[in-house]
């Protein structure tokens, strides 16, 4: 059995999979494109020609440190995005374009020779030959006691693998609108996939190969702005090669999808002419690229293609937490803690659950018990709750000083917030279908107690500290000393009850299973 299968082989699973292989674990790699890259994909450079990214094309190495190091490590080559020479704007649609002084607009952008394919194609020659798999969609994942089992389709024929890890490493979105989930992952988490923008989906990007920079000789940098309303194109920029020999210039669509998908037959004339008006007739009749990335299912889901633009948010701590007994982990640009959408994003996810997964060696995976499906969904659920624990104390606490009562009102509405969390728990426990016919009873305690109190492992710490550091930070609560910044004793105070409510709902928990278990003669 494998340890890990990745779905998704673009830079971040790439770099997954890089990572473990290099740690001695069995890994596959699915993708369900023809080829590897995911939106890292580049028109190669040919004879006199640049390469052209009709993704991702820059990073920024005073603020990406980790795009810095791999690209050091793989040995590849970078150069400056051009932006000397004066900047370009088109005001009005019948207009020339006016100017707007020699400012350089790109913050220190680098490119690599090759474009951002020289990046992943790196990363998979790293890897064994019979690692990457392409023309393989993952339809369903359904979690086993010791495994997961992923079904596919592709080649004409499904299939399953078996892993004993999943790692999603494509956009949250695309996971959730055309993967089925067994069990299906709890609604708060669904919905947190569903907020979670998908980088580029709903852009396009268009180049043109010239035959030389003859922008560069007249004073232009190549860079240029549309802003009236009929504008084609919204950005424009430099898309030479390093010696600026092989010359080309980019650009973002300003057309939303809808007008882009209403103008097709005539797109492609309309950017060809954009650019001339902008750097003259002589690039009209280049070789003209054009990608438009929401017309790409495995990039652009339905919610990206109803609501265009966004940027993903970084940290959003359900995208980041494992699931299925640590055998299920997200990755993906969009669920980084830092840089999210961007490439440093997806090194920054690859890192994450690379690290979480060669940490934990994959036989030491304990089985799940045989009520799995059960205890995974409420160790799911559980792990959603921190949101909402968090945002139910900041609502007590408005309440509580609407009321005027400020006296141990931190301590107060921690208990209350504790009670209400560890009640619904039980609730949702005594919902699951739990099979209790042959579980064992050792000294008056249920042998699936510790599996269902375990995911409320450090529960009452974070709350603790979320509620404190939201005291510290309230405006409302300073003018309540004793509440804004509670001295270590009323802290422990609150510890203490935290504890004693902890030890009775772990009873209560106990009780219920013993309660539902079949009378046994």
């Amino acid at each position: 059995m494998l340890d890990t299968l990745i779905v998704g082989a673009g830079l971040c699973g790439l770099e997954i999979a890089r990572r473990l292989e290099a740690a001695g674990r069995s890994v596959l790699l699915v993708e369900a494109r023809e080829r590897a890259g995911g939106r890292v994909d580049t028109v190669p450079a040919a004879a006199g020609a640049a390469a052209l990214d009709l993704g991702p094309g820059w990073y920024w190495p005073q603020s990406q440190p980790r795009m810095v190091r791999l690209i050091a490590d793989l040995g590849l080559e970078t150069f400056p995005q051009h932006d000397e020479g004066v900047v370009l704007h088109l005001r009005q649609p019948d207009d020339d374009p006016e100017t707007l002084g020699s400012e350089a607009i790109h913050n220190g952008a680098r490119r690599l020779v090759g474009g951002m394919a020289a990046l992943t194609g790196a990363l998979l020659r790293r890897l064994s030959h019979d690692r990457l798999r392409t023309g393989c969609t993952v339809r369903r994942l359904v979690a086993r006691s010791d495994r997961v089992e992923v079904h596919c389709s592709g080649g004409g024929e499904s299939f399953v693998i078996a892993a004993r890890s999943v790692v999603l490493a494509l956009p949250p979105r695309i996971a959730a609108e055309q993967i089925v989930f067994e069990p299906a992952l709890d609604a708060s988490l669904v919905q947190a996939m569903q907020d979670q923008p998908t980088w580029m989906a709903a852009q396009a990007k268009a180049f043109v190969r010239s035959d030389s920079a003859h922008w560069r000789r007249g004073g232009l940098s190549g860079n240029a702005f549309v802003s009236h309303p009929q504008a084609v194109l919204g950005e424009v920029f430099d898309a030479c090669d390093a010696s600026g020999d092989a010359a080309a210039l980019g650009g973002f669509v300003a057309l939303s999808p809808a007008l882009r998908a209403a103008s097709a037959p005539a797109l492609e004339l309309m950017v060809r002419s954009q650019f001339a008006q902008l750097f003259g007739p002589a690039v009209e009749a280049g070789e003209l690229h054009l990608r438009d990335w929401a017309r790409e299912p495995l990039t652009c889901s339905a919610l990206d293609l109803a609501v265009p633009g966004g940027h993903p948010e970084d940290d959003v701590s359900l995208l980041a937490a494992p699931y299925w007994s640590g055998r299920l982990h997200l990755a993906g640009s969009e669920t980084a803690a830092r840089g999210a959408g961007y490439l440093e994003g997806a090194l920054d996810a690859a890192a994450r659950v690379a690290l979480r997964l060669i940490a934990v060696p994959m036989a030491a995976l304990p089985p799940a018990p045989a009520n799995d499906s059960s205890v995974a969904a409420f160790a799911d659920w559980v792990g959603a709750l921190r949101t909402h624990a968090g945002e139910l104390y900041r609502q007590s606490v408005v309440r509580a000083l609407s009321a005027q009562r400020s006296i141990d009102m931190t301590h107060a509405v921690l208990c209350a917030v504790i009670d209400h969390v560890y009640a619904e728990a039980l609730r949702r426990i005594d919902a699951l279908d739990l099979d209790l016919s042959g579980v064992a009873i050792e000294r008056g305690r249920c042998a699936l107690t510790p599996s269902l109190l375990a995911p409320f492992s450090g529960f009452s710490d974070w709350l603790v500290g979320e509620a404190l550091q939201h005291n510290r930070t309230s405006c409302a609560l300073s003018n309540f000393p004793d509440e804004h910044a509670p001295s270590p004793d009323y802290v422990a105070r609150i510890r203490v009850d935290l504890a004693l409510a902890w030890r009775a709902f772990a009873q209560s928990l106990n009780q219920m299973l013993i309660d539902r278990m079949p009378v046994r003669g």
